[in-house]
């Protein structure tokens, strides 16, 4: 169900101010972003983007799910509005796109100028149980959920169930996000979205998936299920393209590339990928801070631009960490400013 809804985040005051808006666009084409929370934020909520196969615990059919997300847009009168869309974690065992850190996040992006959204995605809660199951049995319970090769490398690589059901979830939430991307840019215009301005972003999981939809071609968690295994996918906007120009890392890791890596044997990383903002724990136990430093080297041997924040002696998840006095959010915001030369009063 759609519902429009305002949030306060602004003193009454903006109300009456946004009535003198800033041009459209500035005069180079460049999206114009706002310093400080400038704007009123309207919120559409549990908006459909595409639906995906659910599996019941104990049942062997499969039913079709709609996958949701969340779009905040500033209230002003901005035909030129860069993108923000961030994927939560959870270890791809659950989560949710209303984390109050994500709607904080989404407030502070938006009440400056941009469009975010924030999106839920499947996880193991919608990839029923496999205890007890035969390999080829969990092959043919995830037909149409992930492509053969993946279920057989999982297969065969996993030291435990949940290790496979967990991999199954992995791919099912890239094809999901890569869905929700190509959903916005089929409906940019209602939000009025430069297509050129996209930024992807995540914490934790879902970080791994943001940097692995950034880096990952347009085909991969697209092509290698079919739609006659899986209809689900006739809803997922497949003839739409999309760039990211910069993804924004929070507490993540490369490992869903790495897997991608082991079973198709090509290397993601190239010249043409994103640039890259992280912050990452120095004490994180669950993602080691080793995965950024990591990524810094794999950047730096491919000659794109990333910026890597150590935050002291955080753990994971450390989403009220500061350096030098700014937030995360300040130090992604700024990141992007300067990196995407948007336009800033």
């Amino acid at each position: 169900m759609r519902k429009l809804a305002y949030l306060i985040i602004v003193p009454f005051l903006l109300f009456i101010a946004c009535e003198d808006d800033e041009p459209s666009t500035s005069d180079n084409g460049i999206p114009v972003v706002k310093a400080d929370s400038t704007y009123p934020v309207l919120m559409q909520e549990d908006i459909s983007y595409a639906e995906g196969l659910k599996r019941e615990a104990m049942s062997p059919g499969t039913e079709a799910v709609p996958l949701l997300l969340d779009v905040y847009y500033p209230d002003n009168t901005s035909l030129n509005r860069p993108l923000c869309m961030f994927i939560h974690g959870g270890g791809f065992q659950g989560g949710t796109k209303a984390k109050p850190e994500i709607v904080e996040m989404a407030n502070y992006y938006t009440s400056r100028g941009f469009v975010f959204a924030s999106i839920d995605y499947r996880t193991t809660e919608e990839l029923g149980v496999i205890q007890g199951m035969t390999p080829e049995a969990v092959v043919n319970l995830y037909k149409g959920i992930a492509p053969q090769e993946w279920i057989d490398f999982s297969i065969q690589n996993a030291e435990a169930p949940d290790e496979v059901l967990t991999s199954m979830a992995m791919y099912a939430a890239q094809r999901d996000a890569k869905a929700a991307l190509r959903w916005i840019v089929a409906n940019a215009e209602d939000y009025k979205i430069n297509t050129d301005y996209i930024t992807v972003g995540g914490a934790s999981a879902g970080s791994i998936s943001a940097i692995t939809l950034g880096i990952s071609d347009q085909e991969d968690f697209r092509d290698e299920v079919l739609t006659s295994d899986d209809p689900t996918l006739s809803t997922t906007n497949l003839e739409q393209t999309y760039e990211v120009k910069s993804m924004i890392y929070f507490w993540g890791s490369k490992v869903k590339l790495e897997l991608h890596e082991a079973i198709y044997g090509v290397d993601k990383f190239d010249s043409n990928d994103p640039e890259l903002f992280m912050a990452h724990g120095t004490e994180d136990s669950t993602t080691l801070y080793s995965e950024a430093t990591e990524l810094v080297s794999i950047y730096d041997s491919i000659g794109v631009y990333q910026q890597l924040f150590p935050l002291e002696g955080a753990g994971h998840g450390a989403w009220n960490a500061t350096v030098e006095g700014k937030s995360l959010f300040d130090l992604s915001f700024d990141f992007l400013v300067e990196r995407q030369n948007l336009n800033i009063e």
